[in-house]
């Protein structure tokens, strides 16, 4: 039988073993000195001030809204081709999550649908750097400024990015960085909000845990104190010294990764250049690429079979994909409580109905890659038209 290449793997060594151990033997594994250590180095890769661990992207875009302020009855702008956390968060406020549509050559949020979505009811914006490069956030943000409407970048995808040489992460008002076990950057579960504004970060920092009053986790340590103040109703979202551990080896090693995946992708797109019935997605001449995914799209006409059933073909010979996304607008949800309807956002709907993400990590190898290539030109040679 061919050995399964799965759409994911998360890329730990001997020195993520070796720091996790390290952090089990210390007896503190709770949230403690390496996550904070963690918090400082990862703001300074990202050129940030304030670096606030949390135990999810999800967690971390939720303390975002609550920190800026946005209360039921708002309304915050997010692309309808993305993850269930970027709008969820939203609706955890009481708030309305307004959705746009996304533009057909990167599958970004398109700035334009943006703009016209703004109403006196919008708190925020939410822009998700989809697939590992910036979307176009220098415009979003000036869109945003003149709104006097706050900016939350969804940047689960986009660990290291650049837009015109500055990092993500020191753009928008907050952005939300994910470590989930299959981002460029793992600590199996958890996050990273980095913002310039001490108020926010503050905040943040309380909410994080409970809402006691800051550096709470002191108390079990020889300079704290048993005593402690609940500031608001905050929540139980902190990071682990466990999970900081890996990812201050991780941070360590992003470059190297990265790198890798970087060769994955030039010889993915140097493969599919001559193949009519697929297409790949733009990169952006502003926006640097962490390549946490690889999207490809089938041309329509050019295949006698539709996607599904190419997933389902691309399985039996062992290949590992996905599809990034469902439309939020679709998903029972989002459509009852709104009364969307698929049409109202096409671009995203054809985007959605073309997509196969293919396996792209550092811990392919080289076979892996060629048995990808050759599983996709091969049923485009034997189901063409």
């Amino acid at each position: 039988m061919t050995e399964f290449i799965p759409f994911a793997l998360p890329d730990i060594g001997d020195a993520e073993v070796a720091e996790v151990t390290d952090a089990l033997r210390s007896n503190w594994i709770t949230t403690g000195p390496r996550v904070k250590s963690f918090e400082t180095a990862f703001s300074a890769a990202v050129q940030g001030k304030h670096g606030i661990a949390v135990n999810s992207c999800t967690a971390g875009l939720h303390l975002a809204l609550e920190a800026l302020g946005v209360r039921a009855d708002d309304e915050v702008i997010v692309p309808t081709l993305t993850f269930a956390a970027t709008a969820e968060v939203v609706r955890y406020l009481g708030a309305k999550p307004v959705m746009v549509d996304v533009l057909p050559a990167d599958h970004q949020i398109d700035p334009a649908a943006v703009e016209r979505a703004i109403t006196p009811r919008t708190r925020a914006i939410i822009p998700v750097h989809f697939g590992g490069q910036a979307c176009d956030i220098r415009r979003i943000v000036d869109v945003a400024r003149a709104a006097n409407v706050r900016v939350v970048e969804d940047a689960a995808h986009s660990f290291p990015v650049s837009v015109d040489g500055r990092p993500i992460g020191s753009i928008g008002d907050i952005t939300c960085f994910s470590f989930y076990a299959t981002k460029t950057l793992t600590t199996g579960e958890g996050g990273m909000n980095v913002t310039e504004n001490d108020e926010w970060a503050e905040r943040m920092r309380i909410m994080c845990l409970h809402g006691i009053s800051k550096d709470a986790w002191k108390r079990y340590t020889a300079e704290g104190s048993w005593y402690y103040e609940i500031m608001a109703p905050g929540y139980k979202y902190n990071m682990t010294d466990i999970a900081a551990a890996m990812g201050i080896v991780q941070l360590r090693r992003a470059g190297e990764m990265l790198a890798k995946r970087e060769s994955i992708a030039r010889r993915y797109c140097a493969a599919f250049a001559g193949n009519d019935a697929v297409e790949t997605l733009v990169d952006s001449p502003r926006s640097t690429h962490a390549r946490h995914l690889f999207v490809i799209k089938l041309r329509d006409g050019h295949l006698s079979i539709d996607r599904n059933r190419f997933i389902d073909e691309l399985k039996l010979r062992g290949i590992g994909v996905s599809v990034h996304f469902i439309p939020l607008h679709i998903h029972p949800y989002y459509r009852d409580l709104y009364g969307y309807k698929p049409e109202d956002f096409p671009v995203a709907m054809d985007c959605f109905s073309r997509s196969i993400s293919l396996p792209i990590y550092s811990k392919m190898t080289d076979d892996d890659v060629a048995r990808v290539v050759e599983a996709v030109n091969g049923l485009c040679a034997k189901f063409k038209r």
